[in-house]
């Protein structure tokens, strides 16, 4: 299966027009600590933009709420791993 890359700017934030969460109460993508984040996943799922989001949050380091229809500890991985690939001279593919 080949696999598709999107090149995206990051300083770009016209995407945020097209955003499933526009309107949306954005306390709800900033749950208090030990609450669920599965109803401001729900909004993330079927955006057209959810890409862009979520590159958005990993180039600023957003640390707080759901970007991308993740949370901090899941984007964590994801920079991790990236980290991990350019170590190793590999393409990042997260």
């Amino acid at each position: 299966m080949e696999r598709v890359v999107r090149k995206i700017d990051v300083f770009d934030r016209s995407w945020q027009d097209q955003a499933n969460c526009l309107g949306v109460d954005p306390d709800l993508f900033f749950p208090e600590r030990g609450a669920s984040t599965r109803e401001a996943k729900e909004v993330c799922r079927g955006c057209v933009v959810r890409l862009e989001c979520l590159e958005y949050a990993l180039a600023n380091g957003e640390k707080f709420g759901i970007w991308g229809g993740m949370s901090e500890r899941e984007r964590r991985r994801i920079r991790r791993a990236r980290a991990l690939a350019r170590r190793r001279g590999e393409p990042a593919t997260a």
